[in-house]
């Protein structure tokens, strides 16, 4: 199937370019690694939890939803040094499904991002954090389908903008508000009634809660097949979006 095959040969290069500077993994993970080592130990008396165990269970999966959007949300700056480097522009004499274009490169990042996780999530067993396989396995997919939504949503924007300077503020004014309302660093049941009315639209703070249902076990909770399902109709949307520039900007 030629677009099966035009998107794994888009995924190819760009993984072949990743693993060349594969620095970019490492600084990705260094904020979440220093929270692990540096704001986690704080987390026990601050929750009123039993134990490190369980305070990780709420912590990490947090964390995990934070890189997994901001992750995301600034691949576009890559995006726009190829368009400057003429990339995007000689693709438009090549006959690549220009929806090939956009999945090769967002599956690129989800893949990225699972290693990141898997990394996290190893660190964090040491520190006590006790999970089953399968929840983490469809933690997973609740973090890739978020990476998938914020790197398509990033490409996107970066392909309307053009320019770092413009998508640099764009990003941080839509990440901000969305994090802190998603509860990631702690749960959003210690704050205001009128706060938690708020965080309710926020479609993350559904993936945030779905996480940490899986990490504790509570597979059949509703927050994860409501979290899994909000996120996979998310992606849809966005990478629907984000296709649609790409055919528009490369013609």
């Amino acid at each position: 199937m030629k677009f099966a095959r035009d998107t794994w040969l888009i995924f190819e290069n760009q993984m072949r370019l990743l693993l060349r500077n594969p620095v970019w993994v490492l600084v990705g993970i260094f904020q979440p690694v220093m929270y692990l080592l540096l704001f986690a130990p704080l987390l026990r008396p601050a929750l009123q939890v039993a134990t490190d165990a369980e305070a990780y269970e709420i912590f990490v999966p947090g964390m995990l939803v934070m890189l997994a959007i901001f992750g995301g949300l600034f691949q576009g700056f890559g995006l726009i040094a190829e368009l400057r480097a003429g990339v995007i522009e000689r693709s438009r004499v090549t006959p690549v499904s220009r929806l090939a274009l956009l999945l090769g490169r967002t599956l690129r990042d989800v893949v990225s991002l699972i290693v990141q996780a898997m990394i996290i999530t190893l660190l964090a067993v040491l520190f006590d954090l006790r999970v089953f396989l399968g929840n983490i396995l469809l933690a997973y997919v609740m973090l890739a389908l978020i990476a998938l939504m914020t790197s398509a949503l990033s490409y996107g924007v970066a392909l309307r903008v053009r320019s770092e300077d413009a998508l640099a503020p764009l990003m941080n004014t839509v990440a901000q508000p969305l994090l802190l309302l998603s509860g990631i660093l702690l749960p959003l049941t210690f704050a205001p009634e009128w706060l938690q009315s708020v965080a309710q639209w926020n479609p993350f703070s559904w993936a945030v809660d779905g996480t940490r249902a899986l990490f504790r076990g509570d597979l059949g909770a509703p927050e994860v097949w409501q979290g899994l399902a909000i996120t996979a109709v998310l992606a849809a949307l966005a990478v629907g979006w984000a296709a649609r520039e790409f055919a528009r900007s490369v013609r």
